[in-house]
């Protein structure tokens, strides 16, 4: 008998993944929408009596309520490495597996990162819209040579260690900043490791490339950008969580900062990135946080794309499978892709 597994959060470059691979364990429902205590009420009792699997990106919010609607769930498998949008306790309490996709995108978050870069310190929106506009050439947009500017790199994990290999090839000046130096990247990358205000005080970019926890939320914040050189650039494609927005603005309103490129935000209000961001926090909170990435996204100097680094046709296909490679591991008595 067929697995019943419902899957939310799919995304147009996920159709042909199952357009070519069928999976005949597995009797498949899909949502576009995302799971959460609203959008469970319109699942079918059907559904919820006999779904063993449901899979989720993290725009989905699964709470406990979201979890007692299940009656037979025995695996919530997320096609992220992230976990924060999963309620563990509630799980744990039902016996409920927990599966997620571990190092995927490394390449393609590097690669975006250095789009953003490149876009900024370039000037390629304005230039774009300028001629666009047929306004070029009342505009500068002299830019600036890579080689000639030193990235500090914050976290060099996986995407932050990738991000080192292609700065190196731009033959740039590389500071980083981690817990956990490797040598590697030293002797391949010319990387050097330093302390964080040794970083923020003498890097032209700052790229945070860090997981998001206790001790990493507001990691860049009054005192951080207060260090940074003047007319620096600083890019976040890693969490939202990890920047004071309030702080972020007020150093580009001051024009200390000659430009900003943000993939991810805490919280948005605007009708092309909500689809794509979960409210993490209270309304309150998250309006108010709204409001600044509005003022933020006003000004030409700041590029806000919508979570979309990671997203390449091979980091889809990645994700798609490993995430039935875990499924079929459990099912097999294994743990290799199991947090809980």
């Amino acid at each position: 008998m067929a697995c019943k597994m419902l899957i939310f959060d799919l995304r147009e470059a996920e159709k042909n993944f199952f357009k070519e691979n069928k999976f005949e364990n597995y009797e498949i429902k899909f949502f576009q929408e995302s799971l959460n205590e609203k959008t469970v009420e319109n699942i079918s009792k059907e559904d919820l009596e006999n779904a063993m699997i449901i899979s989720v990106f993290t725009t989905s919010e699964i709470t406990e309520k979201v979890i007692e609607k299940f009656k037979n769930l025995r695996i919530v498998s997320t096609r992220s490495t992230s976990c924060e949008h999963i309620n563990f306790k509630s799980c744990i309490n039902k016996n409920i597996a927990i599966i997620n996709v571990e190092k995927y995108g490394n390449n393609s978050v590097a690669q975006f990162t250095f789009t953003l870069i490149l876009a900024l310190v370039r000037q390629l929106f304005p230039a774009i819209l300028a001629v666009k506009n047929s306004t070029c050439l009342k505009n500068n947009f002299t830019g600036r040579n890579l080689a000639n500017l030193t990235l500090g790199i914050i976290g060099t994990g996986a995407i932050g260690a990738s991000v080192c290999k292609i700065a190196h090839a731009f033959d740039m000046n590389i500071l980083a900043y981690d817990i956990n130096p490797k040598e590697e990247l030293k002797e391949k990358y010319n990387v050097k490791y330093v302390e964080m205000d040794e970083l923020l005080r003498n890097s032209d970019i700052v790229s945070l490339h860090l997981p998001y926890n206790k001790d990493t939320y507001h990691i860049m914040s009054g005192n951080e950008f207060k260090k940074m050189k003047n007319n620096s650039y600083f890019i976040n494609v890693s969490r939202g969580e990890l920047v004071n927005l309030d702080t972020l603005l007020k150093y580009v309103k001051n024009g200390k900062l000659q430009g900003v490129g943000l993939d991810v935000v805490a919280c948005v209000d605007s009708n092309c990135l909500e689809d794509v961001k979960k409210i993490e926090r209270s309304t309150l909170q998250c309006l108010e946080e709204s409001n600044v990435v509005k003022e933020l996204n006003s000004y030409s100097n700041v590029l806000i794309t919508p979570h979309m680094s990671f997203e390449t046709q091979e980091s889809v296909d990645y994700i798609l499978e490993k995430t039935f490679d875990g499924l079929k591991d459990f099912v097999s008595g294994g743990h290799k892709y199991r947090i809980i």
